[in-house]
């Protein structure tokens, strides 16, 4: 039985990523195959595709989990090393910013819903916690995005001082709360709750109002508002 590796050089022109792309468009290709383009070569026991399909698999299929593996995560797999990690890194960041791009089109917030398209881009696929604010003028239009902290896989913390320091420079009239929690679980723990209570307390102070405070995970949101938290 003959083990030898076929390389995608040597597969009919057909069946080659890069000349697929060319010939039949980019929407012909499978995630597999094109993560194969990005890597270019496999290891001694497998090609490009069938590498980045073992990738793929560890990740349930999913590129929202894939986006979450770090360049170390990536490195894990035989015959990706530090620089095809950073490759696709660095393409699925920007499929984010793409995402990002589109996203802010929404310019006034006048839902929760709106609320979670305007900031969700900014929150997902990270394994760790962020919190972020955006802030809006009397019209409700957004004027500014800010992160004002980053954690642990399951606390972040906020500074009161730092929200309203920059909603203060961007003369808001409003500010939507944010930040994603990595394990889905969209409950708002005490904390969150205490935390949104002391920044709502310090906001009557500088005539700002609260509008929302939104909890982002797989692909889903909760909002203050909505469950009349606040």
């Amino acid at each position: 039985m003959n083990n030898t590796k076929l390389s995608i050089k040597n597969w009919s022109e057909d069946d080659q990523p890069r000349e697929k792309l060319l010939n039949k468009g980019r929407s012909a290709l499978s995630n597999a195959e094109l993560l194969a383009i990005l890597i270019g070569s496999g290891n001694r026991e497998e090609s490009a595709i069938s590498l980045c399909q073992r990738v793929l698999n560890q990740s349930e299929n999913n590129l929202n989990k894939l986006a979450r593996l770090t360049v170390h995560d990536l490195m894990k797999f035989k015959g990706i090393g530090e620089a095809k990690a950073i490759s696709i890194v660095a393409a699925l960041e920007l499929g984010r910013r793409r995402k990002s791009e589109k996203n802010s089109i929404t310019e006034v917030i006048t839902s929760s819903k709106q609320a979670y398209q305007a900031i969700n881009h900014l929150l997902e696929d990270f394994p760790h916690e962020e919190f972020w604010i955006v802030l809006l003028n009397k019209s409700n239009k957004i004027i500014g995005k800010q992160l004002i902290g980053r954690g642990g896989v399951s606390q972040t913390t906020a500074d009161i001082k730092i929200i309203f320091k920059f909603a203060l420079e961007q003369l808001a009239s409003g500010i939507i709360l944010a930040h994603n929690h990595p394990s889905g679980n969209l409950k708002a723990s005490p904390a969150d709750i205490n935390l949104t209570n002391k920044i709502i307390e310090a906001s009557n102070l500088f005539d700002i109002t609260i509008l929302d405070h939104i909890i982002v995970g797989n692909n889903a949101y909760l909002s203050f508002r909505d469950e009349e938290l606040i």
